[in-house]
């Protein structure tokens, strides 16, 4: 007899993401009974499934009671099983507040806008939430390099901690830019992670990022619009 719920979890443990649209990702976020089989079975080997309504991927976690055994085993605790140096955490978790704070942000807004289109019409069904890869904002390596790279290790490092975050699937890198990879939707807790950026000191410095990025848009756009007189 075929073990669906088995199948699954080998399946993301071998290609580490699902997208949603995946047979066996949407039985396990639709079906409630496949997914208490699921959680269940997780959980008693230390992981949990990690999926987030607006992500357009699925994957696994370390369970929150697992990890003081998985991350404290050693004399320090370890921030990951990747073996990502700190200045790699770091980027990390500026490219996912660069990517995806504006992207949710764009994907409620949007999501907002077409509820309040919908109420206007009396058999309007519920529109699904917005996982338009054209809502992730699109980073330029020398922009990250010019706002972050002196403190986080200098070009060489933030060069070489790029490469291993697009083989390990957080980003892709293409012609000098960095676009959303499928785990980086995934890689922290948007709850929890996500106050504590904007609240803290990285809050500032993304501020600063984000006005720079949009004067550098507007520069473009009029060197753009020079060109076509």
């Amino acid at each position: 007899m075929h073990d669906d719920t088995a199948s699954l979890v080998t399946r993301l443990l071998a290609q580490r993401w699902l997208p949603r649209d995946d047979a066996q990702a949407r039985k396990a976020l639709l079906d409630e009974a496949f997914r208490e089989d699921l959680d269940r079975r997780l959980e008693a080997v230390g992981l949990e499934l990690r999926e987030h309504p607006y992500a357009a991927y699925i994957g696994l976690a370390v369970a929150r009671k697992s990890e003081r055994a998985v991350f404290g085993g050693s004399d320090s605790w370890i921030s990951n099983t990747l073996q990502l140096d700190r200045d790699g955490v770091a980027l990390l978790v500026v490219i996912w507040a660069l990517i995806v704070l504006p992207k949710r942000q764009r994907q409620v807004e949007r999501q907002a806008v077409e509820a309040a289109a919908s109420q206007s019409q009396m058999f309007a069904e519920e529109k699904p939430i917005p996982r338009d890869p054209s809502l992730s904002p699109v980073i330029a390596e020398r922009t990250l390099l010019a706002d972050f790279g002196e403190k986080l290790g200098g070009k060489t490092r933030v060069g070489f901690n790029l490469g291993t975050l697009n083989r390990l699937g957080f980003i892709v890198r293409r012609k000098g830019e960095v676009a959303e990879g499928p785990l980086l939707d995934l890689a922290f807790d948007y709850e929890r992670t996500a106050r504590r950026i904007l609240d803290g000191a990285l809050g500032d410095l993304l501020g600063t990022a984000s006005a720079r990025a949009l004067s550098a848009a507007d520069a473009a756009s009029t060197e753009g619009d020079d060109d076509d007189v």
